[in-house]
This record gives C-alpha cells, sequence and structure tokens, in this order.
C-alpha cells in the first residue's frame, strides 16, 4: 500500500481544479424535458446507488494484481455515471516506484496517467476518472493513504467517485474477490475539517466501521466474454472414441487443480501473523497518544495553577489597596500541543478486525479439511 501517496498526488494533479479566472456569459440552452429530468442528471442530484464493473475491467483487474504479486497493485477505473449507476467501462494500472516520497515519482506518475487519457481521448475511448481501485489481502484496505485518495476524488469529481478494492487473497482461492466503497459524509466532514480529536468522534458518531460505506456492485459480461469463459470450463470433445490418457488430458481446456487438498495452514499463519502485527501497531499508537495527553494534562495544569497564583496576587493586592497585575496571555506563556488525531488508531482497528474476519473463514474451513484428512488418514 505505499504506492497509493503517489497515487492521490497523481489524481490531484490530473483532476479538474476550480477556475479561479472569470468565466464568460454562459450560453442559454433549452430546458430539459420533465420526461428527461430523471435520465439527464446534469447536477448529479441522483444519489448513486450501484456500480457497474465490465467483466474486461474485472480481467484486466485480476491480471494487473496477479502480475504485481504483491497487494501495491493500483491503477485508475474509467466510465460514466448514469442515472445513479457508475458504470465502469476501463482501467488502466499505474506504474509503482520504488521510493514514493521522491517527488519525481509523484510527477512521472501524474505525466504517465495524463498521457493515457490523451491516449484514450484520440481512440475516442471512455477517458472520464470515475474511481481508482486497489489490492489488497486477507480483507484489509484500511489505511490513511487510500482515505487520502478518496477524499481528494470525493471533493472533485462528480458523483464523488469509488473506491474499488480487489482481494488477491481470495482469488487464489478460487473467488473474484471485489467491492466498491466511498467516504460517509460523516467521515468526509471530519476529514474536511482534519480534526478527528475525541469531542469530534463523539460528535460525528464516528469508528472505524464507519468511515466507509460501501456500493453493491454489478458485473457486466458481454456474450464474447462469456464464450471465451466457457470454453476454458467446460472440455472440448475428441473425436477419438477412446483417446488414451494423454490425450484425454490434453483435450481439457483447464489443467486439474489440486487447490482443494490444499489444508489451508499457510494462509492461517499468515493471517495470525498479520492480526499480532496490527495488535502491536495498535498499542504503540495508544501509547503515543496517552504519551501526548499526559503532555497536555501537565501542561494545562502548569497553566491553571499560573492563573490560579495570578488570581490569589491580584486579590491580595487588591486587599492592600495597590493596581492588580494585568493578564497574561496563558496560551503563549505555556505551549499546550494540541488534541492528537485518532485517525490512525480508527484505521489500524478497522486492520485487526477484516483479518479476524479472514481469519474465522479461513480457520473455520482448515478446520473442517484437517479433521477430513484425519479421518480419512484413520480409514
Amino acid at each position: 500500500m505505499a504506492a497509493a501517496p503517489s497515487m492521490a498526488a497523481a489524481i490531484a494533479a490530473s483532476l479538474p481544479a476550480p477556475s479561479t479566472a472569470p468565466t464568460p456569459a454562459a450560453p442559454t440552452h433549452e430546458a430539459i424535458p420533465a420526461s428527461m429530468a430523471k435520465v439527464i442528471d446534469l447536477e448529479a442530484d441522483i444519489p448513486l446507488t450501484c456500480v457497474q464493473l465490465d467483466g474486461m475491467v474485472v480481467s484486466k483487474i485480476i491480471k494487473h494484481a496477479r502480475e504485481s504479486q504483491g497487494s501495491s497493485a493500483h491503477g485508475i477505473l474509467l466510465g460514466l455515471d448514469l442515472d445513479g449507476t457508475l458504470e465502469v467501462s476501463n482501467s488502466f494500472a499505474l506504474p509503482q516506484h520504488i521510493n514514493d516520497d521522491d517527488d519525481k515519482s509523484v510527477k512521472g506518475i501524474a505525466r504517465y496517467q495524463a498521457s493515457m487519457l490523451r491516449s484514450l481521448k484520440e481512440v475516442q475511448a471512455d477517458d472520464s476518472i470515475i474511481g481508482f481501485y486497489q489490492a489488497m489481502s486477507l480483507g484489509s484496505f484500511y489505511n490513511q493513504s487510500l482515505v487520502e485518495t478518496q477524499a481528494i476524488q470525493q471533493d472533485k469529481l462528480r458523483h464523488g467517485g469509488i473506491v474499488l478494492v480487489h482481494d488477491i487473497s481470495q482469488t487464489a482461492r478460487g473467488n473474484a474477490a471485489f467491492r466498491a466503497f466511498r467516504l460517509t459524509r460523516a467521515f468526509f466532514d471530519a476529514y474536511k475539517r482534519n480534526n478527528f480529536s475525541t469531542d469530534s468522534l463523539i460528535s460525528h458518531r464516528l469508528t472505524f466501521s464507519s468511515i466507509l460505506e460501501e456500493v453493491p456492485i454489478k458485473i457486466r459480461t458481454s456474450p464474447l466474454l462469456g464464450a471465451f469463459l466457457e470454453t476454458l470450463s467446460a472440455p472440448s470433445t475428441s473425436p477419438v472414441s477412446e483417446p488414451s490418457s494423454a490425450s484425454a488430458q490434453a483435450s481439457v481446456a483447464l489443467p486439474p487443480s489440486f487447490s482443494v487438498l490444499n489444508l489451508g495452514t499457510n494462509d492461517v499463519n499468515k493471517n495470525l501473523e498479520q492480526v499480532i502485527e496490527a495488535m502491536d501497531a495498535y498499542k504503540t499508537e495508544e501509547g503515543n497518544i496517552a504519551y501526548n495527553q499526559r503532555q497536555i494534562a501537565r501542561e494545562k495544569a502548569k497553566a491553571d495553577a499560573y492563573v490560579a497564583k495570578r488570581k490569589e496576587d491580584n486579590a491580595a493586592r487588591l486587599a492592600q489597596g495597590l493596581a492588580p497585575l494585568p493578564e497574561e496571555d496563558v496560551s503563549r506563556l505555556f505551549k499546550i500541543p494540541p488534541e492528537p488525531s485518532r485517525l490512525e488508531s480508527m484505521m489500524l482497528l478497522g486492520r485487526i478486525d477484516a483479518y479476524s474476519k479472514t481469519l474465522e473463514e479461513t480457520s473455520s474451513t482448515g478446520l473442517v479439511k484437517m479433521y477430513a484428512a484425519r479421518g480419512t488418514a484413520n480409514v
């Protein structure tokens, strides 16, 4: 997930910025008929209810994630928003760089993205950005970089855009897992205010489960893609009545898979390691927050003690008929640090929850396989 900051900067550079120059007078247009008002949604009044993925987009994302061999695969989604549905018709991958903090990497990704959009426009293909996709592993996609990228989109795109997450660990088990998300209004409001203090979380009723809201997904496949998948899944008939074993195996489009014999112990071990790492990171983050809070309480106590002492001195001076001492700005005398943000803690809690749910699924399946293997061995 280290490439997400560069992707956020690239998306911010390519998305249209609000213009400050005076614009010429807009031409007059005829009013849209009432019968077409619900279809032609110029002001984005129709709420987003569904994301429709083209089958070729699904294949391209799976191929990109498999070739990247990790959860760093990310790219741009292109398409059209129509009548409350985001129709994702195309996508392209963004390059990966080793040093994503380098400004040259950010500019390189932005130039590559702009070049791809120009090329798509020249061939009259869809070149409107409606979101981005991100590969993940073991169901965990909560991180600050993804939130920042989605916040940029949600602020500039017409319907806010979506982030499409693809679980490569589920795909390895034969399940093409895709989920679409966008930021909730409460979290987006707190993000724009850049305030994730305890009072802000309470007022917005924010937890890790209310950061993102899921949007339903539909996958549309063309007849050509359906026919291609059918040829992969169905064995081809041989004109020979009794083919040999070698020719019979060659006649099958897909080779036999022995993945069902895998007990899944490796996935459980890896999942447990991720849970432990996330819990250690959460414990460290909570320790840092507790340390900052103790510093804040210590400085506030010093400021309160100074104010109380100044009041006592002024009361004594007034009793003696002397002029009171002038009041001083406490914030200038005592540097009270701001309350630490709890955004990272929320992200880590979401990561732990995702890892735990995936561990529950994989461990239950693995236990059933282990008991079945044990029973077969005893027989």
